[in-house]
C-alpha cells in the first residue's frame, strides 16, 4: 500500500508539471534564488533484515539555484531523520523483552542542473532539479532482547557511513506573491548507493526464529539466524515538502540613458512599446485584420503588423522620435495617427507604453460575403462574384478565396445584385439593400449566397396541367419566370425542360402527353425573349419514375402518383 501511494504521488506531481509546460513565457535572465523548505520523508531501507520496518520522518532542506534563462545549476542540502521499528511479534505474556530503536539521520550535499518553465502570467513556475552528491547516514541500531542481553530476538547494527554516493531528482512548483518572493511545494526522489552497515560483535543483523500456533509464539532458542557480513545495500526515499522562494534579481541596465530595464518601458536609445488600436469612427468597434504601418517623417517604414482579433497591434522597442501611423482595411485607408517625442517622455515605468488609436472613417458598408454550393456549407474558391449597383449603374468583380469568402464596399441607401460564375456552376442574381442598415451601428454586413452545380435536375413545384392538357396554367408562370430570369442572368447556359407523368394510362400515351407539355414550357420561355437554341424540351413519360413502387398495374394513392407527375429543368453549362 505504501509503495502504491508513492507511485501515485509521483504520477500526480509529474502530470501537473507537464501540464504547465503548455503555458511557457519568456523568463528572467541571470538571477539567484534561495529556497528553504520543510517536508516529510518516506524511506525504503533495502538491508535484507526481516522484522524491521522504517518510519517516515522530518526533512529540512535548502536549495540555492542560479538560472541563466530556462536552464541553470543548483545545490541542495537535506537533513532527514527517520526511525526504525521492530516488527518482531511481541510475546511479553510469556517472555519479558526490552526494545531499543535508535533514530537514523541522513545529511545530503548535492549539485546538479536545473530547468524551469513559467506560466503566461509569470506567477507560476515549475522547476526540475537533478542533484548528484554525497551523504552521511548514521544511527538506526535496533535491538529486541529477552530476559538477558545474550537472548537476542531481533537485531540490526545500524549505520555509520559517510561519503555515500547519492542521486536526487526533484520537482518544485512556485507561486510568486511578488516579483522576488514566492511560496513553493514539491516532491523528490533520493537514492543512496551501496550503504555499508555496522558490524557489532561479529553481527550485522540477527533474529530468533519462531513458530506460531493458535495465536501463541514459540521461540526456537537453539537456532538463531545470523548475518555477520555487512550488506552494501541501497537506501531510497520519496518526500513531500513546502517552503518559500526568495529571488535575487540582478537589475538589468540595458539602457545607457535611463539605466533601467526598459521592457516594456522606454528611454531615448532603447525605445518604448507602442500599442495601436484600429476602430471604426461610427460604431466604435475594433477592427481585426487591419494592416498597420509605422513610418518616420520621411516616409521610411520602421515596423509593420496586422491587428489581432481584438483590433490591436503592438510595436516593441520603438526608439524615441516622431512617427506617423498609417492603416488600411480591405484597401480603404484609415485616418493617420502620430507619435511625438513628447509621448516618449510620458512613457513612465508605471505605464504600459504608448497607446494610440487610428480611425476607419469611410461611410460605406463592408459586405463580408461567403459563397457555398447550394444545400451545402462548403465554401467554393475561385467564384467570379459580380456586384451590380441597381441605382447607379455600376459593376464590380472579385474572386472568392479558399474558404469562399469575398469582400465588397457598399454605399448607403442603395440596392445591389450579386451573381456568382464559375465553370460547372450557375446562379440566380440575389439582391442586397443597404437602406435597411444604419451606418451608425453597423459596419459589416454578413452575407451568404449559393451557386448550383450544372447537370443536376431541379424540380419546379407548381408546374401542373389540366387532365389530358398541355396548356400553361397561371399558377405555373412564377416558376417558369424564375427559369427565364436564370437564363437572362447566365447567358452562356442551356436549359433542358423535362416533363414526367405517372404510370396511369398507356406508355405511348404518356410519352406523347409529356412531350407536348415539355414543348409548352419551352414555348412559354421563348415567348419571354429567350432563344429557342438555348432550350431543349424533353417528354420522359413514365420512364423515370421517382416513386418507383407505383409502376404499371400497381395500386397507389393519388398522392403517391403525384410524386411522379413533375416538371424539371436541368442546366447545361458551357
Amino acid at each position: 500500500m505504501k509503495n502504491l501511494l508513492k507511485v501515485l504521488l509521483m504520477l500526480f506531481v509529474f502530470t501537473n508539471a507537464f501540464l504547465s509546460m503548455g503555458q511557457q513565457q519568456p523568463l528572467d535572465k541571470n538571477y539567484l534564488q534561495l529556497s528553504p523548505r520543510v517536508g516529510y520523508d518516506f524511506p525504503t531501507y533495502n538491508n535484507n533484515t526481516p522484522y524491521i520496518d522504517y518510519k517516515g520522518g522530518l526533512d529540512l532542506g535548502i536549495s540555492l539555484d542560479y538560472y541563466w534563462t530556462w536552464f541553470g545549476i543548483g545545490a541542495d542540502f537535506d537533513y532527514i531523520k527517520n526511525k526504525p521499528e521492530s516488527t518482531y511479534p511481541t510475546i511479553a505474556s510469556t517472555l519479558p523483552t526490552t526494545l531499543s530503536e535508535a533514530k537514523i539521520t541522513r545529511m545530503f550535499y548535492g549539485i546538479g542542473p536545473n530547468a524551469q518553465i513559467r506560466s503566461n502570467s509569470g506567477k507560476f513556475k515549475t522547476e526540475f532539479n537533478t542533484r548528484f552528491g554525497l551523504a552521511s547516514i548514521k544511527g538506526g541500531r535496533t535491538l529486541l532482547a529477552g530476559p538477558t542481553a545474550a537472548n537476542i530476538l531481533n537485531f540490526h547494527a545500524g549505520y555509520n557511513a559517510s561519503s555515500v554516493f547519492t542521486f536526487k531528482g526533484q520537482v518544485r512548483f512556485t507561486y510568486f506573491l511578488s516579483e522576488n518572493f514566492g511560496i513553493n511545494a514539491g516532491a523528490y526522489y533520493m537514492r543512496h548507493f551501496g550503504v555499508t552497515e555496522l558490524n557489532e560483535g561479529g553481527l550485522s543483523a540477527s533474529y530468533q526464529p519462531f513458530t506460531e500456533d493458535a495465536g501463541e509464539f514459540y521461540i526456537d532458542q537453539g537456532n538463531p539466524k545470523v548475518r555477520s557480513e555487512p550488506c552494501d545495500c541501497d537506501i531510497s526515499s520519496v518526500g513531500l515538502f513546502a517552503g518559500v522562494t526568495i529571488k535575487f534579481s540582478k537589475k538589468e541596465k540595458s539602457c545607457p540613458v535611463c539605466g533601467e530595464n526598459h521592457t516594456p518601458y522606454c528611454c531615448a536609445t532603447c525605445g518604448c512599446n507602442v500599442t495601436v488600436t484600429a476602430k471604426d469612427k461610427f460604431t466604435g468597434e475594433t477592427l481585426p485584420n487591419t494592416d498597420v504601418v509605422l513610418t518616420d517623417l520621411n516616409g521610411s517604414i520602421v515596423q509593420t503588423a496586422t491587428t489581432n482579433s481584438y483590433g490591436v497591434v503592438v510595436f516593441t522597442e520603438v526608439p524615441e522620435d516622431n512617427y506617423v501611423i498609417r492603416g488600411k482595411l480591405y484597401n480603404v485607408t484609415l485616418e493617420e495617427g502620430s507619435i511625438t517625442k513628447e509621448d516618449f517622455k510620458n512613457c513612465k515605468k508605471e505605464s504600459a507604453g504608448i497607446q494610440k488609436v487610428i480611425v476607419y472613417a469611410d461611410e460605406n458598408f463592408i459586405l463580408k460575403g461567403n459563397v457555398v454550393e447550394c444545400n451545402s456549407t462548403n465554401g467554393i474558391q475561385g467564384v467570379d462574384i459580380i456586384l451590380k449597383d441597381k441605382l447607379r449603374a455600376g459593376q464590380k468583380n472579385t474572386l472568392s478565396d479558399a474558404e469562399g469568402d469575398f469582400i465588397f464596399h457598399l454605399k448607403q441607401a442603395s440596392r445591389y445584385g450579386l451573381n456568382g460564375k464559375k465553370d460547372g456552376y450557375f446562379s440566380n442574381e440575389v439582391e442586397v439593400a443597404t437602406n435597411s442598415y444604419n451606418r451608425e451601428s453597423t459596419l459589416f454586413i454578413d452575407f451568404e449566397m449559393c451557386i448550383d452545380p450544372c447537370g443536376v435536375a431541379i424540380k419546379l413545384d407548381n408546374i401542373n396541367f389540366d387532365l389530358d392538357k398541355a396548356i400553361i396554367l397561371p399558377a405555373a408562370k412564377p416558376d417558369l419566370d424564375y427559369v427565364v430570369k436564370l437564363m437572362q442572368d447566365n447567358p452562356s447556359i442551356t436549359v433542358e425542360m423535362s416533363s414526367h407523368t405517372d404510370s396511369q394510362g398507356g406508355d405511348g400515351y404518356n410519352l406523347s402527353l409529356s412531350q407536348r407539355r415539355a414543348d409548352a414550357t419551352v414555348n412559354y420561355i421563348v415567348g419571354k425573349g429567350i432563344s429557342r437554341s438555348r432550350l431543349v424540351g424533353r417528354g420522359a413519360g413514365e420512364s423515370e419514375l421517382k416513386n418507383t413502387k407505383c409502376s404499371n398495374n400497381v395500386p397507389c394513392t393519388d398522392d403517391e402518383h403525384r410524386i411522379n407527375r413533375r416538371t424539371e429543368f436541368k442546366v447545361v453549362c458551357f
